[in-house]
């Protein structure tokens, strides 16, 4: 059977161009939009301050900007990326950074709260359509074979933004105050519509006679599983990720979680780097090997969190396990949606950002009714509760062996 799979995944190496390098620049490109669309989410919660004397409001209800930046992006999501299914993809994804540029635009000249507010809801609807895309934008540019590492550059953006996005806005709201970070992010945006128009090739969008229902893709087999484990996943990881402060104040590291931060996001890196390498050929092997390495991770903070090295060894290896997470979890969702995967990434970015928002809720109440012992391990038991879905759905979710095999060695190139 080995060897079956070997010939089948060296044939889809060689009907899809074997010897072709990654589009690096154009995969880049993709990849900073993902950070812009995080660093955009972020950057406030370093400004909050500045933002409550700027508008003459309060830290707390500074703080909404980024509830209400969620919040666009969970309704816009599903929605717009269902209804622009037919759109060609680059003036779609064209569209969304425009939005990033427009909205930010408007916070950094608003001079009032609910203005504020208004661009920070525009600027999260942006951020949920070019959300959208990406996945389905990525696996476009490459042949079959590597489109797991294609992922996982695109990703990369991801944890380089939740790390150093807020400390970055911190430093440059220093420099500029917050309304010239805005401004920033603004040209920021100027440059990536650029970058996208001069080198991304366009696609067409889906046919009218291949789209489906949201609710068929909803249910079609394989879906729900990895939405399921997602959901698991993300939630767990938020719980602890946005009560690291308290959480590390227990080992006395209170002034070190700015380190803690930088080192769970090199590990990160290095989770996401190793992922490129074997998605394509292991996914579901390195899925469950790193909601196992997950698990452990947090089972020892658990046991062991009051000591500093246990936290620092404990949060590097949580960040191993969880660098890959986004790119492992994409290409399952994609792989069982198949054509109908722009929708099914749609509802990645919805679950998504519910998992995020469910994770500051839930580790606020273990918080205040357990204290900080009891945050680990309610990772360890949504971890598990993911490592149970995994193991058990083989046939349309987490499917074993290479994804040529899987997918049909003749399958050179699956559209979104």
């Amino acid at each position: 059977m080995k060897k079956t799979e070997d010939r089948v995944w060296e044939t889809s190496r060689t009907a899809a161009g074997a010897s072709a390098r990654l589009p690096v620049r154009q995969l880049l490109a993709l990849t900073t939009a993902g950070f812009l669309a995080i660093v955009t989410e972020t950057m406030p919660a370093g400004l909050l301050p500045r933002i409550g004397a700027g508008l003459g409001v309060s830290e707390g209800l500074a703080g909404q900007f980024i509830t209400v930046y969620a919040i666009g992006s969970v309704v816009a999501a599903i929605p717009v990326i269902a209804a622009t299914r037919g759109v060609r993809r680059r003036p779609l994804l064209l569209c969304g950074v425009i939005g990033l540029l427009v909205f930010n635009s408007l916070t950094a000249l608003s001079g009032t709260y609910v203005l504020s507010l208004v661009g920070r809801l525009g600027a999260g609807m942006s951020s949920g359509v070019i959300w959208g895309l990406l996945s389905g934008y990525t696996r476009r540019l490459v042949p079959l074979h590597q489109q797991g590492r294609a992922l996982a550059v695109m990703g990369v953006g991801q944890p380089i933004a939740l790390c150093f996005g807020v400390p970055l806005g911190t430093a440059l709201g220093a420099l500029v105050g917050w309304r010239g970070v805005f401004w920033t992010m603004s040209v920021a945006a100027l440059l990536l519509g650029l970058w996208i128009r001069l080198l991304l090739p366009d696609f067409p969008g889906q046919k009218a006679a291949d789209r489906q229902p949201i609710a068929r893709t909803f249910t079609t087999p394989g879906v729900r599983p990895v939405l399921a484990v997602m959901f698991l996943w993300i939630l767990a990881h938020n719980i602890l990720y946005t009560y690291i402060a308290p959480f590390a104040s227990q080992a006395g590291l209170s002034a070190r979680v700015d380190v803690l931060l930088a080192a769970f996001g090199l590990a990160a890196i290095v989770g996401i780097w190793l992922t490129g390498i074997w998605t394509d050929r292991h996914l579901r092997a390195l899925t469950l090997g790193s909601l196992v390495l997950f698990t452990a991770s947090a089972a020892l903070l658990g046991a062991v969190g009051g000591h500093a090295w246990a936290v620092f060894a404990g949060v590097a290896t949580w960040g191993l396990a969880f660098g890959g997470a986004p790119t492992l979890l994409q290409t399952a969702l994609a792989d069982a949606a198949g054509e109908a995967a722009d929708v099914a990434q749609s509802m990645f970015v919805t679950f998504f950002n519910l998992a995020v928002a469910g994770g500051g809720l839930l580790g606020g109440v273990l918080l205040e009714g357990a204290g900080t012992g009891a945050l680990p391990w309610s990772l360890v038991a949504l971890a598990l509760a993911a490592v149970t879905i995994t193991a058990a759905f083989r046939t349309h979710a987490f499917v074993p062996g290479p994804r040529g095999l899987r997918q049909g060695a003749s399958a050179a190139q699956q559209s979104p």
